[in-house]
């Protein structure tokens, strides 16, 4: 699976795209946020799609993305939505 190279500028882009999503500044992503954001991204993503996505993110099975999961996640290209 190929990654996308982590520039600075990346990291940045996937901060302010991270923090657009945490409507709540919790500084993690739930679900429903997550569903928000693959809607933008992505509008005819399947729910199915969104909760299995979901749970390959959220590495440490907490019910949430924190910002490392979701840097993980922003530079692969491993799942399609």
């Amino acid at each position: 699976m190929p990654e996308k190279v982590l520039t600075p500028e990346r990291i940045v882009e996937a901060r302010k795209e991270f923090d657009f999503f945490d409507e709540n500044g919790s500084g993690t992503i739930g679900l429903r946020e997550f569903i928000e954001l693959l809607t933008v991204l992505s509008p005819k993503t399947k729910a199915s799609h969104v909760e299995e996505g979901f749970g390959l993110i959220d590495k440490n099975n907490d019910g949430y993305i924190d910002f490392d999961e979701f840097l993980e996640w922003w530079q692969q290209s491993w799942w399609e939505y």
